[in-house]
């Protein structure tokens, strides 16, 4: 019998001085980095994903509460991942092996059906593409309903930027974002308001003594339409996600609260989302995908 990882196959590809490695399992991003500099958090071969680094999180990201929504006149009921908060989190992906479609020196895409299941009864064809050039990473998911019903769609990305040897606390992070999302003691929204304090970083702003589990909206854009999360270690390098129009809230994680030790203030999750927690109760952007619709989301990563 051959054994395998915990993540399945690893599938390494490269470019230049940029490396990375994407998991059989959830098509999660184990390692990205430039040259010896990590620019995302990586994770052991032999570990089981922790805190879902690297993770994509569809058909929702973040939480919904007490696992329950109403979508179009129907209830639906999801099992509670995170019982502690009574919260169904993170979509349905994360612990499914994903079936390799394509894969070069450079790019490697993988594709999962998601079956229709209690809670969640509607059929997608989940497909994503991670490539390295020159500017880095880019990764483009592409979701396709193959049901008969309109289906209520989510994503999220779950990178966890390195600081690169330092301390959390000795570095800075700049937030493309003016508005931030008030949450309750679960982490489920309350309201927004405009940023203020230790929530405004759209100037790089020291993250020494500063726990963060929050999201953002009301994103800025740059003059190529890229929202930005940087993370600046004391020597200058910035380990930087971006995201573009596809997807417009942040989630900034610093770990402080982790049930995994290891990871709490080692790196700074810096999520790219296309709608805050709770969204398939609130409605906010929440994308309704009629049959046979498709819908892409494009985010990526660098260090500068």
């Amino acid at each position: 019998m051959t054994t395998t990882a915990p993540s399945g196959t690893q599938l390494r590809i490269s470019h230049a001085d940029h490396r990375a490695t994407v998991t059989e399992v959830g098509a999660s991003l184990r390692e990205y980095a430039v040259g010896d500099r990590d620019v995302i958090t990586p994770f052991g071969e032999d570990e089981l994903q922790p805190a879902c680094s690297g993770a994509v999180l569809v058909p929702w990201p973040n939480r919904i509460r007490d696992g329950r929504y109403r979508y179009r006149e129907a209830d639906y009921r999801l099992p509670l991942n995170e019982p502690e908060r009574s919260t169904a989190i993170h979509g349905l992906v994360g612990w499914q092996r994903w079936s390799v479609v394509a894969h070069t020196d450079d790019a490697v895409t993988l594709e999962h059906r998601l079956v229709p299941v209690p809670g969640y009864p509607f059929a997608l064809r989940v497909s994503i593409t991670y490539a390295l050039s020159d500017a880095g990473l880019e990764t483009t998911l592409v979701v396709a309903n193959e049901g008969s019903v309109t289906a209520p769609l989510g994503v999220g990305f779950h990178p966890w930027l390195s600081p690169g040897g330092a301390a959390l606390d000795d570095c800075t992070l700049h937030l493309d974002a003016r508005t931030h999302v008030t949450s309750d003691e679960r982490l489920l929204p309350t309201g927004t308001e405009p940023v203020a304090g230790d929530h405004d970083f759209r100037t790089p702003r020291s993250l020494a003594g500063i726990a963060l589990d929050d999201a953002w909206v009301d994103v800025v854009r740059d003059a190529d339409g890229l929202s930005w999360a940087r993370l600046a270690a004391p020597d200058g390098r910035t380990a930087a996600v971006w995201m573009d129009g596809s997807l417009d809230a942040w989630q900034v994680c610093t770990g402080d609260a982790l049930d995994e030790v290891e990871m709490r203030r080692t790196g700074l999750a810096a999520e790219p989302m296309s709608c805050v927690a709770d969204a398939f109760n609130s409605g906010e952007r929440v994308v309704d995908l009629g049959p046979g619709a498709v819908r892409g989301f494009r985010w990526g990563a660098t260090l500068l």
